[in-house]
């Protein structure tokens, strides 16, 4: 069964593209392009999905938000 997945989408200093799963614990990819990307990060939700089943409970993303301090 298809489940949609929350995924935010950083990049860092030297141009990489990383992402983060939030629902599935210590789920995230990196690569150089956004298509390459989105490859992996699927390929990396199946394997967090299997390694997670039953383990943890799964965490349900309310929002970002930003703050100046």
């Amino acid at each position: 069964m298809k489940r949609e997945y929350t995924v935010i989408i950083e990049q860092d200093e030297a141009g990489f593209y990383v992402a983060e799963v939030p629902e599935l614990y210590g789920c995230h990819t990196q690569a150089k392009s956004l298509d390459e990307l989105m490859e992996r990060v699927r390929e990396a939700i199946e394997l967090c999905r299997e390694e997670d089943k039953g383990k943890r409970p799964r965490k349900h993303l309310i929002g970002i938000q930003r703050i100046a301090v």
